[in-house]
């Protein structure tokens, strides 16, 4: 657990738990109940394909790995055993983007924006993996975004919940502004073609990164999950005192209109939901 830093409560709705992630799972629907993993006519539940030829990752050998996924060619060149690891061919994967970078870290309602952020995106997740399909994970922050590989059980998304809840606190601790584009990049190896891919920001976190969305929208189908928060739905009516620690200023709060962004947004292709307190 990452201490939170000096002046910061450790309480609910400003440190995410894993706890409350993994008691989402009980709200998901058909838990228990195997589905097809497509909804397709004559569809019946079944076993899932298996491997599809979509290359994930090519990795060092470790005890426990099937000896049938050796790749020769990166054994040859480094002379190690390597694994080929293919994404799973399946009709039911999501890539879940949390962005937890500075501007998300704020909130006047019951929690931040992260925080609510993490609880839409662990509740999809949920919703996937009840259906035996496969979840993946991204979460950007300052410094190096963590990533956790798309499979599917509840043991994977619970690991989810768990990477979600140590990456807000370590977001918390060292608040960054890193490019979302340069984040988004890691999603084209993440996300095979055809999966989903869920990336929960602010009303305007995702300015910046149009070129990248558009690339994504393309072969996978993406879906913005806008985090709004109170003060942008019902703002006070009186000027309100703003500092960053070092300056302040008094300012009026008013209702964004986001009908322009969210036809900029479709128009790259991508599915909008704004997610409201």
């Amino acid at each position: 657990m990452v201490a939170l830093p000096a002046g910061l409560p450790d309480a609910p709705g400003i440190r995410l738990t894993a706890a409350e992630l993994l008691a989402l799972r009980d709200q998901a629907p058909d838990r228990g109940r195997h589905r097809p993993l497509t909804r397709r006519a004559g569809a019946v539940p079944a076993r899932t394909p298996g491997a599809g030829m979509d290359l994930r990752e090519i990795r060092a050998y470790v005890a426990g790995d099937d000896p049938r996924r050796l790749d020769p060619a990166a054994t040859a060149r480094t002379g190690h055993p390597h694994i080929r690891s293919l994404h799973e061919d399946r009709d039911d994967t999501i890539l879940l983007v949390a962005d937890f970078r500075a501007p998300m870290l704020w909130g006047t309602g019951a929690a931040l924006r992260s925080v609510r952020a993490a609880r839409h995106l662990a509740q999809a997740g949920w919703r996937v993996t009840a259906r035996g399909g496969s979840v993946a994970a991204l979460v950007l922050a300052g410094g190096r975004a963590g990533e956790i590989a798309g499979a599917g059980g509840d043991g994977h998304m619970s690991a989810i919940c768990k990477a979600l809840a140590h990456q807000h606190d370590q977001a918390l601790a060292a608040p960054a502004v890193p490019p979302l584009a340069e984040g988004l990049a890691r999603v084209l190896r993440l996300s095979p073609s055809g999966g989903q891919v869920l990336v929960a920001t602010g009303p305007d976190g995702w300015q910046g990164s149009e070129p990248m969305l558009a690339s994504l929208a393309r072969r996978r189908s993406l879906t913005l999950a806008l985090i709004m928060d109170e003060a942008e739905l019902q703002p006070p009516g009186r000027s309100l005192a703003i500092s960053d620690g070092h300056r302040s200023r008094l300012a009026r709060l008013a209702v964004p209109d986001l009908a322009a962004d969210l036809t900029r947004l479709r128009a790259l292709g991508a599915t909008v939901t704004e997610v409201m307190p």
